[in-house]
């Protein structure tokens, strides 16, 4: 399915969106990392909230991952300050964040009391600060962060009612953001609406900008004088393009190609960093390279992609090892046995390679399957078919939940997301 324009701007939209959920639900919930599009996301539901006396309903969260530089603390701190008459939570917690530096488990865990020695930095001072001591709701060590943000957002829910959670994503930054909002319109869409996707009974996410471009973005800042990040200023000076500016979580898979501007920027935080996960040095070294898998790789003489794909997992340590395998083993059987569908201009390209069904009711593509898994195949729309070549970078990137592969949550962590909202949907 193709774009659909509107006859309105998008900040229009944007602004009825957060209308509907102002109307529709108890509470607006903005979580805000300190980057540019929950920025806005947070000063558009402040100003509607604050025009139409709706401040009470409300709130904003930030997860802070701990080690970030000075300049996304200053930012995150003059915005507590600024945005009066709405609750607000700074959370420290030792949750699981997604860690692109070393191989060891794809995670590191923020604010781990056990490595308290060697902190980037100390909690934050702030009357709305919400660590392991005080939090109101069950802290669980090394909890993965998404799977904890879901249990916040039910835990708000269900403390204040019914509650939008809204979130600053956007279609246009990479296609597993494009996944989740165009998912909304076909599984869980609140009341057809396919920016708003329920979570539980009383809990839903809310992406309004999700049809923002990034110019869009900074329009809307200059035109209505916001304030932003200015360590975005930085790192247009320094030459990086808008997908390599991140600002939160810096050691994520996305952001390790920018992690060598630490040293630069903020050396005394570079310097903490390097003692604080394994891999640091050497993704701020060699991160953007052909030494992470970021740019292409070259097939060692004597290899196919699959001898090389098991050598690389014969590399990784038992847990690991046993992680990837389980994900590539289940690529495998899909298809071989149920196959995927792909376009005709894919299909075209593969040269009798497969085994190609009929169209069936649920989509107009035809079906692949594969006798035998590729090992590469030399076609324009790479992504959309499976090799070992595409295993191969997963592992090289450290991509650990292989979304180059189009994979998301496996069933395993599925499952704990259902229990836990099992647990809380009757609070």
């Amino acid at each position: 399915m193709g774009k659909t324009y509107l006859s309105k701007s998008v900040y229009t939209a944007a602004i009825e969106r957060v209308a509907y959920l102002f109307k529709e639900f108890d509470n607006v919930l903005v979580a805000f990392s300190g980057g540019k599009d929950s920025a806005v996301c947070l000063n558009i539901c402040y100003d509607y909230a604050r025009e139409n006396g709706l401040l009470d309903k409300l709130a904003m969260y930030h997860l802070d991952y701990e080690a970030q530089y000075e300049m996304t603390t200053e930012f995150v701190a003059r915005t507590f300050r600024g945005f009066d008459g709405i609750r607000k939570f700074w959370l420290c917690l030792p949750i699981a964040a997604s860690c692109g530096c070393t191989m060891d488990g794809g995670t590191w865990i923020p604010w781990e009391q056990a490595q308290r020695q060697i902190w980037a930095r100390e909690y934050p001072e702030s009357p709305y600060l919400i660590n392991a001591d005080n939090a109101p709701f069950e802290v669980i060590v090394g909890e993965k962060d998404y799977d904890f943000q879901d249990r916040f957002d039910l835990w708000f829910s269900s403390r204040y009612g019914k509650t939008a959670v809204v979130i600053g994503i956007r279609a246009a930054e990479s296609l597993n953001r494009y996944r989740a909002i165009k998912s909304a319109n076909k599984v869980n869409a609140y009341k057809r609406r396919n920016y708003i996707l329920t979570q539980g009974p009383k809990t839903a996410k809310a992406y309004p900008i999700y049809d923002w471009e990034t110019s869009d973005v900074w329009i809307y800042n200059a035109k209505f004088g916001k304030t932003y990040n200015r360590l975005y200023d930085l790192y247009y000076q320094a030459g990086l393009s808008i997908d390599e500016m991140r600002v939160a979580n810096p050691f994520h898979s996305c952001g390790t190609n920018a992690l060598k501007l630490y040293r630069v920027i903020e050396p005394q935080t570079w310097g903490k960093l390097l003692s604080r996960v394994n891999g640091v040095n050497f993704a701020g070294i060699y991160g953007g390279t052909t030494a992470m898998g970021w740019k292409s790789i070259t097939l060692p003489k004597g290899h196919t992609w699959k001898s090389y794909c098991e050598f690389l997992l014969s590399t990784l340590d038992e847990k690991t090892r046993a992680h990837y395998q389980s994900i590539f083993d289940t690529s495998i059987r899909f298809w071989r046995e149920k196959g995927g569908a792909l376009s005709d201009e894919t299909i075209s390209e593969l040269n009798g390679a497969g085994k190609i069904s009929s169209p069936n009711n649920y989509s107009d593509k035809k079906t692949v399957t594969f006798e035998e898994y590729p090992d590469d195949l030399d076609v324009t729309n790479f992504r959309e078919v499976p090799t070992y070549k595409r295993m191969c970078v997963c592992i090289l990137k450290n991509d650990y939940f292989c979304k180059y592969m189009g994979f998301a949550q496996t069933k395993q962590e599925q499952e704990k997301r259902r229990r836990a909202l099992e647990k809380y949907k009757n609070l």
